[in-house]
């Protein structure tokens, strides 16, 4: 059995996804905001110093931290066509890797850093600006992201489903949130959109985001 330490909406919800998907034994436990919660932030100190979301303890006890760790360990052992990592040499493995790395190692810390400013620096002015700095980089980087996904099939790397397509639905949820997208990048949101009914992935979508987000 996993342990998944969650909070609702937040990036847990990217490895939550991945759980259903494979169809793997798991509990969530409720962490709550470890923005506002300085009792929250103690508690999962103890088990990621960095009190950061997902954090995920394996069935042997062992503890994982960054999504794109626990998407590859999630992969290497994923049932014959059930992969959510393409595994053979190629270009469409290396266009999973190189969006999958952006989208974590670009767009995810925008939220990190612009999410709650206080923890920066201070003062409501150098707050805001830093806050709009961020989500107006965000933006460009989606920007980036969005001729990337294909023009051939329904989903990121086109007929193939994915982890990217995970973020996808994930992220989009996030600020500039789905009308952005929609008036933006509209391949990447019609990938949510089609994410959003993904049967296996419907409980998840619920527990962590209903109602239903926006169109």
């Amino acid at each position: 059995m996993y342990k998944l330490y969650a909070h609702t909406g937040w990036g847990s919800a990217l490895t939550e996804a991945q759980l259903a998907w494979y169809g793997l034994p798991f509990e969530t436990e409720e962490v709550g905001n470890l923005f506002r919660s300085k009792a929250a932030r103690e508690r999962l100190t103890k088990i990621n110093p960095l009190a950061q979301l997902p954090t995920l303890v394996l069935p042997d006890g062992r503890i994982m931290t960054e999504s794109v760790a626990i998407t590859f360990h999630f992969a290497d052992s994923a049932p014959a066509g059930r992969s959510l990592v393409p595994a053979s040499p190629g270009a469409e493995r290396d266009a999973f890797l190189r969006w999958l790395v952006f989208l974590v190692t670009n767009i995810y810390p925008t939220f990190t850093i612009g999410d709650d400013t206080s923890r920066w620096i201070s003062g409501d002015g150098p707050r805001k600006e830093l806050q709009e700095a961020m989500e107006a980089y965000r933006e460009r980087l989606w920007r980036m992201v969005e001729p990337a996904a294909s023009d051939e099939g329904p989903w990121f790397l086109g007929a193939r489903f994915s982890a990217l397509d995970i973020y996808i639905s994930v992220m989009t949820r996030w600020t500039p949130k789905r009308a952005w997208f929609a008036a933006n990048a509209p391949k990447l949101h019609a990938i949510a959109l089609r994410g959003d009914t993904v049967p296996e992935l419907a409980p998840v979508w619920q527990r962590n985001y209903a109602p239903p987000a926006a169109a």
